[in-house]
């Protein structure tokens, strides 16, 4: 039986991130690699993998994946390589009242095709908040609310920040989500949520518009998953811009 891709999964390994700042960020990533290439070469293919990471390592960012996945193809000869690069970035943030500072998590990807710029992907995953319309509409008083999750992926020409696309994603939602809050913080996002009532699809929609007015984005996709407060079920909205 002839294989023809090869690979590594779920390797943990230490990188550093450029930040929009201009600083760098230690964190630790999760990498995917697969190739496909020779016979003759397939028994070499994790030590090598894992001397390319190596060379790269201390800067790793989207527009370096061409360069790293070329030096794969060529070390290899492979046809072909897939990479994909998740780990967890991290941004200072101050309540919306108090100011005061937490540190957010969000879960980032950066992934490619080959060398072709224009297989470049970024992905983040943003935590947010979403407040049901129609149960603001139908009760007296309150409304359920409940943490949400909204996934953007982006193809793009030259260069886009991670710290953007969060923000972008932050901007669709009822009321941002926050690490660390004061009592004044929260009456805000309460009411900031009560104010903004949104459906995952109202989320999508919102989130999608942003990006397509983004003129560095050429193709994108938005995912939000709301885990209803009130339901077992979660509900979910999904829209890829070439089908808009």
């Amino acid at each position: 039986m002839k294989l023809k891709t090869v690979g590594i999964e779920e390797i943990r390994y230490p990188i550093q991130i450029r930040q929009k700042s201009g600083s760098r960020q230690e964190t630790v990533a999760t990498i995917n690699l697969q190739a496909n290439m020779p016979q003759k070469h397939r028994e070499n293919c994790v030590s090598s993998f894992i001397s390319i990471l190596n060379t790269f390592q201390d800067d790793i960012s989207i527009d370096i994946l061409p360069s790293l996945i070329s030096e794969v193809k060529k070390e290899l000869q492979a046809e072909s390589a897939r990479m994909e690069i998740t780990f967890p970035y991290f941004i200072e943030k101050e309540a919306p009242i108090t100011k005061t500072k937490g540190l957010m998590e969000y879960t980032c990807r950066f992934s490619t095709e080959d060398e072709d710029k224009n297989n470049m992907m970024v992905s983040v995953w943003v935590p947010s908040t979403t407040l049901c319309p129609c149960s603001k509409e139908i009760s007296s008083f309150g409304a359920h609310n409940q943490r949400a999750e909204i996934n953007l992926n982006v193809k793009f020409n030259g260069f886009i920040w991670i710290e953007d696309l969060i923000k972008m994603a932050e901007a669709g939602s009822s009321c941002q989500v926050y690490s660390l809050l004061k009592r004044p913080d929260e009456k805000f996002v309460t009411e900031e949520a009560y104010n903004n009532p949104m459906f995952v699809e109202d989320v999508v929609r919102k989130v999608a518009e942003l990006a397509r007015k983004n003129e560095d984005i050429y193709w994108f996709s938005v995912g939000v998953e709301s885990f209803e407060s009130i339901h077992k079920h979660s509900a979910y909205a999904y829209v890829d811009s070439n089908e808009m």
